[in-house]
């Protein structure tokens, strides 16, 4: 990762859709050849922002340059010098592989000379070398996905913003599309990634968590995790799931409960001694316990845990 200056900056940036304020008074910086995770649930104000900055949507209050470009007052410049993937594919289901490629190349400026060789790398880099003459429809998620990728970068433009790219491609497709993101920040261009997946969030260099329009926490995944060690996390599982949240929820130095796999992680307070105290409780509902033991917090933890506090302190 580069530790050159910030490619993207952005002051106190306000959206406002009618009287609803979908962006809060964000603010962050993003180095160029980072990979910038922007993590939350769906109605966090991801998107919105990614569109503020790539100059579709004009700021309501606030800053924010990409490329040294001004959102408000130079949206075209930063058009031509960004690459966008939204969360909806915006390929040609009726055009080949190969038409796609060369009707973007043509979208993006790409000087004719060049088209042949920027053309063969994309095919290269996604892996579509023997799917070229293909119909686009015929592709399943995850080669969609890397062709909208690909059609991104044919400008070889010096950051991307890929909004959700993921979204509805199974697990493995999903992992193979990191990798290519992986290829493209050892290039040195800085990549700006959305996700609600919390694996996905582990990949990046630094993430910033988004919840009602703000950033609620910012740093790498392993400063964040670390922001969890004031508090002991467990991992539980029992003969009863549900029952056990019941006989646990609310109880004196249980901070939360929540759903992890085929368990339950539990948040305690640091100096809570809860391990004998949550065994006897389970004991007197006739709960089995098979597992109980500390663990590291994983960024699922972090996500709940920074969320519970927004909603038990309103603004």
């Amino acid at each position: 990762m580069s530790h050159d200056g910030p490619v993207v900056v952005i002051e106190n940036l306000v959206k406002y859709f009618g009287s609803f304020c979908a962006v809060d008074h964000v603010s962050m910086m993003v180095k160029k050849g980072e990979i910038f995770g922007f993590l939350g649930p769906n109605g966090a104000g991801k998107s919105t922002t990614i569109r503020v900055l790539c100059g579709l949507l004009a700021p309501s209050e606030g800053r924010a340059s990409v490329n040294g470009f001004d959102v408000s007052t130079q949206p075209e410049l930063i058009k031509k010098s960004i690459g966008y993937m939204s969360q909806k594919f915006s390929l040609y289901d009726d055009l080949t592989v190969d038409e796609n490629i060369e009707f973007f190349g043509g979208i993006y400026g790409v000087a004719k000379s060049l088209r042949k060789e920027r053309k063969e790398y994309v095919l290269e880099m996604a892996g579509l070398l023997e799917r070229r003459n293909s119909l686009t429809r015929e592709l399943a998620g995850g080669w969609k996905q890397r062709l909208a990728l690909g059609c991104a970068i044919l400008h070889q433009p010096p950051i991307l913003f890929l909004d959700e790219p993921t979204s509805g491609v199974d697990p493995i497709a999903r992992r193979t599309f990191w990798d290519l993101i992986y290829q493209l920040a050892d290039q040195g261009k800085t990549v700006f990634v959305s996700t609600h997946y919390m694996d996905e969030a582990e990949y990046c260099h630094r993430l910033a968590l988004m919840f009602r329009g703000k950033v609620i926490s910012l740093g790498t995944p392993a400063a964040l995790k670390d922001e969890l060690g004031i508090y002991t996390l467990l991992h539980l599982e029992t003969s009863d799931l549900v029952g056990s949240i019941t006989a646990l929820e609310n109880q004196e130095g249980i901070l939360d409960v929540a759903v992890f796999g085929s368990g339950l992680h539990i948040r305690l307070k640091r100096e809570t001694q809860a391990e004998e105290m949550i065994r006897q409780l389970l004991e007197q509902g006739g709960i089995q316990v098979h597992k109980l033991e500390p663990i590291p917090p994983s960024m699922e933890d972090v996500f709940v845990a920074r969320i519970e506090e927004e909603e038990r302190n309103p603004a």
